[in-house]
């Protein structure tokens, strides 16, 4: 983890080179969700709530999601560019050092601009919590930060099946979109909003559900159970970056050098 936190300080110096760049992208960044948020906002006041859910109550859910996603834009950005690598030839050279590929690419680019996306989830996550009637237990506190940290792995996991993608096709297909973008934005909303079906690919296949829903439901009182259940649901689907490593192992064997 040493090379790691090498990579994370490399190019961190390199973007504070061009300060008012920097800050100008945070901004931005800040303003991009905020539009989102604003839709959602108007939304509930208009009609109130959806299938039993408040304004606040979604919004907690919107906070996670998209404060996930930030993180994942932040430290896994180098799965995302990845194309560039291999049309570009530049990942023969990842091959030859001595040291782990998943390693490299992770380390080989951050967005630290997200810190605007990052600080955006962060107030509306404070905001959320604030105005929620929530009887807080060290159990459910636990279970906020597993479904953060379970959100930033599976995002990771579909960039890398993305990055995976590529050894084939050469450019990162856009239907990881679907799943990244799409998921997101989904997401934001409690699962039992839209159809089964819809609820089930994003719970059994993409299991933003283990991250946002089942957990929410604990934290907000919705329903009874086994405490630590619902604490270990979000661990479960951070599970799913597991097959997500095997496939891109299985990528990195299969790739064919440029030759160059």
């Amino acid at each position: 983890m040493s090379l790691y936190f090498k990579y994370l300080l490399i190019l961190f110096k390199s973007q504070m080179q061009y300060r008012t760049s920097f800050w100008l992208l945070s901004i931005g960044q800040f303003f991009i969700p905020f539009s989102v948020f604003a839709g959602l906002y108007f939304l509930f006041q208009r009609f109130g709530q959806i299938k039993g859910w408040d304004f606040f109550e979604v919004a907690l859910c919107f906070a996670v999601i998209h404060m996930a996603f930030s993180l994942s834009e932040c430290f896994a950005r180098g799965f995302d560019t990845f194309s560039s690598l291999i049309i570009k030839g530049d990942f023969d050279r990842v091959l030859v050092r001595p040291q782990s590929t998943f390693l490299q690419v992770l380390g080989s680019k951050f967005e630290f601009t997200r810190i605007g996306r990052l600080l955006q989830s962060g107030i509306v996550l404070i905001w959320a919590l604030n105005n929620l009637s929530i009887e807080w237990s060290l159990v459910k506190a636990v279970t906020l930060f597993f479904m953060i940290t379970s959100g930033v792995l599976i995002f990771t996991g579909i960039y890398m099946l993305a990055a995976t993608m590529c050894f084939w096709t050469v450019q990162g297909l856009e239907v990881a979109n679907i799943f990244t973008d799409g998921g997101r934005e989904m997401a934001q909303y409690p699962l039992n909003i839209y159809q089964k079906w819809v609820a089930r690919i994003f719970t059994y296949v993409i299991p933003f559900g283990t991250v946002n829903y089942l957990p929410l439901l604990f934290i907000l009182g919705k329903t009874k159970g086994d405490e630590i259940f619902y604490m270990l649901t979000p661990l479960a689907g951070s599970l799913f970056i597991l097959p997500c490593f095997l496939v891109w192992q299985f990528g990195v064997r299969h790739y064919r050098s440029t030759g160059s």
